[in-house]
C-alpha cells in the first residue's frame, strides 16, 4: 500500500536525521554552558550570565513553538496545530489533485498525448511539473496564523522566518504526489479506464472516488509524521537563531 511506504519513507528518513547534528540540543547546550560560565568566569561575569540566559530563553521559546506545532502539549491552548487541522490539510490535498491536476481538460489533453503508451507505466511527473503547490503551502501557513501560535510566530519573524522551509516542502509534496501516481493500484486504474470509451468527466469521478478512498486512510499522526519529515529539520535553524539574537539582545541588556 502507499500509506505503508510513504510511513515507511517516513520513519527511516527519521532514523537518518538521528545520526545528524541536533541543532536545538546544541543551541541551548551553548547557552546553557554560557550562562555557568558566567558564574566561574572571573572576567566580565554578569556580561556572561546576560548572554547565557537571553540566548537560552530565545531558543527555549522557539523550540517550544516548533514542539506545538506537531504535538498537543497538556493545559497549553493551541498546541497541537498539525493535528488539530487535520481535515484542512486533507481538504487542501485533495483540492491541489483534483482542481489542478485531474481536470477535464487536463485529462483530455493528456490521455490525447499518451495513446501510445497504455501498455507500459504512464508518466504524469510533465502534469506534475505544472501544478500550483503554493496552494497546500499557503494553507499550512493559514493554519499557523490562524491558531494561538499565530502571535509566537509574528515574534520570531512572522511568515517571513518560514521562508527557507518553502522550497523543500514544495519538494517532498512533489515527490510525494508522483509516489502517489506511480502506485500500481493507481496505474491499472488509468490502463481500464483509458481503454474504456473516453469520457473525461466519468474518468475524473472515477479517479475522485481513488483519491477520496486513499485520504480516507490517512490518519492525524501520518499527516503530521508527512508534514513533519518535510519541514521540521529547517525549521530548527528558527531555535539557532532564537538563540544568537537571544544572545545579542543579553549583551545589549546589561548595558541599557
Amino acid at each position: 500500500m502507499l500509506l505503508e511506504q510513504n510511513q515507511a519513507n517516513v520513519s527511516m528518513g527519521a532514523y537518518e536525521k538521528g545520526f545528524k547534528i541536533n541543532k536545538s540540543l546544541v543551541t541551548n547546550g551553548i547557552a546553557v554552558l554560557v550562562s555557568i560560565l558566567g558564574y566561574v568566569s572571573p572576567v566580565y561575569p554578569d556580561i556572561l550570565k546576560n548572554i547565557g540566559f537571553y540566548a537560552l530563553s530565545g531558543a527555549i521559546t522557539n523550540w517550544l513553538a516548533i514542539y506545538m506545532l506537531f504535538e498537543k502539549v497538556p493545559y497549553l491552548y493551541g498546541s497541537g496545530v498539525i493535528p488539530n487541522r487535520f481535515e484542512e490539510f486533507k481538504s487542501g490535498i485533495r483540492g491541489l489533485i483534483m482542481n489542478q491536476f485531474f481536470t477535464s481538460e487536463n485529462v483530455e489533453r493528456f490521455f490525447s498525448e499518451q495513446e501510445d503508451s497504455y501498455h507500459h507505466d504512464i508518466s504524469l511527473e510533465p502534469v506534475l511539473d505544472g501544478l500550483d503547490y503554493d496552494l497546500l503551502y499557503e494553507k499550512l501557513i493559514a493554519a499557523v496564523k490562524s491558531s494561538p501560535l499565530g502571535a509566537m510566530l509574528a515574534m520570531v519573524g512572522g511568515e517571513q522566518a518560514l521562508a527557507p522551509v518553502k522550497e523543500p516542502f514544495i519538494q517532498k509534496m512533489r515527490e510525494t504526489l508522483l509516489e502517489f501516481t506511480k502506485n500500481p493500484e493507481f496505474q491499472k486504474t488509468l490502463h481500464g479506464l483509458v481503454s474504456q470509451y473516453f469520457d473525461s468527466d466519468s474518468i475524473v469521478k472515477k479517479v475522485e472516488e481513488i483519491v477520496q478512498k486513499r485520504l480516507d486512510e490517512l490518519t492525524p499522526k501520518m499527516v503530521k509524521d508527512i508534514i513533519q519529515e518535510m519541514i521540521r529539520t529547517h525549521l530548527g535553524w528558527l531555535v539557532v537563531w532564537g538563540g544568537v539574537f537571544g544572545g545579542v539582545l543579553g549583551f545589549c541588556a546589561y548595558f541599557v
